[in-house]
Formats: C-alpha cells, structure tokens, sequence
C-alpha cells in the first residue's frame, strides 16, 4: 500500500522509544487526543496512562477503554513496543502519542512498514508487544503472525500481539485472532487507553474493542467453518475497505482521510470494485454490502 502521494513507505527500523524511530522529514502528527494524532496541545493536561493504583488491571475480555485517564502502567512498569503499520504519518502520530516513556512506560524498540520487514524487525528486537495493522504489503498482518508464530509460543519470552487498525470487518477480527492476536482495538481509540490494552497484552489479557468483542464470540461458538464469499473474494483487502465505507455513506473525501489515500486512489478502487462485482454504481454497491452484512 501506499500514502496519499502513492509513495512506497520505508521500513524504520529500532527507536529510543522518545520521538520517531527513524522517519526523519516524516510529516508532523496532529495535535489530537487520539492515537492518529500527535501529543496534546500546550496548556491541557497530559493523560498519564497510570491508575489511581498501581496493581489495577482490568479483567480479560472487557472492552479494553480504561477509566477516563487511567491504565495499567503503574510506577516502574515498562514494555517494549514494535509498531508495524504501511502509513508512516500514523506510525508517527502513534508514537508521539504513546512513546514517551518517561510517562507511559511504552518503549517503541522498531518500526516496520510492510510484512518482511516487519518480521525483521520484530526477531531482531524481540519486543514484549506488537501493534499490528491488519492490512499490510506482503501478505497483510495474519502472514506477519504465521511467520512469527515460534515467538509467540516462547514460553519464557512470548511476543504478543495487538491488532490496531481502521477495519472493524468481522472477517479481519476473526482472521488475526485465529492467527494468534491478543486482541484487535480499532484507530479510534484513545492514546490512554492504547497504553492501558498494551499493558494488558503484555499480561496476557484479550482486549478487544467493545463492538468487536461479539464477532469474535460469535466465531468460535461456532464449528462450523464460514463459508467462502466468491465474489468478497476476487477483491483486494483495500478495495473491501472502500467497499465498506462507501456502503456506510462515506464521500470520497472521507474515504481517503480515513485511509491515508488520495481521491484518485478512491475513485480508482471504487471503480474495480464496480468492475469486479459487475455493479453498475455506488447504490447498487451498497445494497450489495448490505445483503452480506458488510456494512
């Protein structure tokens, strides 16, 4: 994949865990509140990602968002982070949100942008945490946890996973977890409650986003295997994300600010979908998701 300009994403590779770890001319992060943004404005108060207490965790399975402000850090708690995503302005507003470790216990030891890459980086840095975006160049992130799968069964070091990406489509859920995820949270999330669900990850708790959690419930009370979509197959990961929020409303605009392309790139996966489904515009298009339950 590529950014808005259609430019290729260089892996980074290692980090202080204080600034970016090596996208040096990067664009600057968003003074937002979130993790798609950069550290809060001057003159608001900070969230620390501490608890009121120390020992606080909350129990696997809840939603994974935090009391307002609080996580699970606590004094003296650390974690070693790798973040593998193919959009370098999100890995960088990621880690100005969530890298100063001084404050949040959160250390960001590598970057990667794409699936060999991140691979690379994370058997050579052995984090104890791995933000994971679902959709990557090389395979996408299931490939990533195939590949990695002996780290995770270490009994004595395990590297863990943490999906965070922009689908909330049951099948990208359903697909990491089986790979072996920890959990999947959704980019909307707070930076306070993406240090609260690392720490978590990092204990062993599942944390899932609260309207992912029923998919994947819903998935594994079931033996029976889902059955194959031909058509949802002959599309690429990235055209059924337009396909989902075009089917949700979305104007191009949107579209391409949500997924860090640009207008042309929407028009052009909009037009393949079409194409590929043998839809003749954006209503009949949506109508299609809708009978499938993809919206």
């Amino acid at each position: 994949m590529s950014d808005a300009n259609g430019a290729k994403d260089p892996a980074v590779q290692g980090g202080s865990g204080t600034g970016p770890t090596g996208d040096q001319g990067g664009p600057a992060a968003r003074d937002t509140g979130s993790v798609e943004g950069g550290p809060p404005k001057s003159g608001q108060p900070k969230e620390s990602g501490r608890p009121d207490e120390p020992n606080e965790t909350a129990a696997p399975g809840d939603s994974g968002a935090a009391a307002s402000g609080a996580g699970v850090s606590g004094p003296g708690r650390h974690v070693r982070v790798v973040l593998v995503d193919d959009h370098r302005m999100f890995r960088t507003g990621v880690q100005a949100e969530i890298g100063q470790t001084d404050r949040t216990g959160v250390e960001v030891v590598g970057e990667a942008p794409d699936v060999d890459q991140a691979v690379s980086v994370i058997t050579s840095t052995r984090p104890e945490v791995v933000l994971l975006d679902v959709h990557l160049p090389g395979g996408g992130g299931v490939e990533v946890l195939r590949r990695c799968s002996a780290l995770m069964a270490d009994a004595e070091q395990p590297v863990r996973f943490l999906a965070l990406s922009v689908s909330d489509a049951a099948e990208d859920v359903i697909g990491v977890i089986r790979g072996g995820a920890r959990g999947y949270v959704t980019k909307t999330i707070t930076g306070s409650d993406l240090v609260h669900s690392i720490f978590r990850v990092q204990d062993g708790d599942a944390v899932f986003s609260p309207r992912l959690a029923g998919f994947v419930l819903d998935a594994f009370a079931s033996t029976d295997a889902p059955p194959v979509d031909e058509d949802l197959d002959r599309l690429t990961q990235r055209e059924r994300e337009v396909l989902r929020l075009i089917a949700r409303g979305y104007a191009y605009k949107e579209i391409a600010k949500q997924l860090y392309i640009s207008v042309k790139t929407v028009e052009s996966h909009v037009s393949a979908v079409l194409r590929k489904l043998q839809l003749s515009n954006r209503h009949e298009l949506t109508r299609w998701a809708t009978a499938r339950r993809l919206v």
